[in-house]
């Protein structure tokens, strides 16, 4: 029962469960990201972040991912927020800095807290995925 096809969640637009698929898939990604809890680590991946990544058996797309701090593609790729964060904290960035970045129409840090503090996004079309194929 633990196939893509089977989750109801799945059919939520922007979505990504950090499920036992997800889990799976970005274990790698992951503890990379968990490494930059050492300032040894961080000295490493900051020196030479390609050589840094290649200790990890992370995939093409997860490596280029984290060069380009595509956070997006690191939570489709298997990236857990708690995890993928630490990046951000390395780069020196905030929670609402990743959820700007991350948003559909990529908003500015400004756009997206007053989109957050005004109730956030509307319900409307981000309900299923067929509302966006269908309307």
């Amino acid at each position: 029962m633990d196939t893509a096809t089977e989750r109801d969640y799945r059919t939520i637009p922007g979505t990504y469960v950090f499920d036992g698929e997800h889990c799976r898939n970005g274990y790698a990604l992951n503890m990379f990201c968990k490494s930059l809890d050492l300032e040894s680590n961080r000295e490493a991946f900051r020196s030479d972040s390609w050589g840094y990544l290649q200790k990890f058996k992370m995939s093409e797309d997860q490596c280029r991912a984290v060069l380009d701090r595509d956070w997006l593609a690191m939570l489709r790729l298997g990236g857990n927020i708690y995890y993928t964060f630490k990046l951000a904290i390395f780069d020196g960035l905030t929670m609402q800095h990743v959820g700007a970045a991350m948003s559909a129409n990529a908003m500015s840090v400004d756009e997206f807290r007053t989109m957050m503090t005004s109730g956030g996004r509307s319900i409307e079309g981000n309900r299923t995925v067929e509302e966006w194929t269908h309307g």
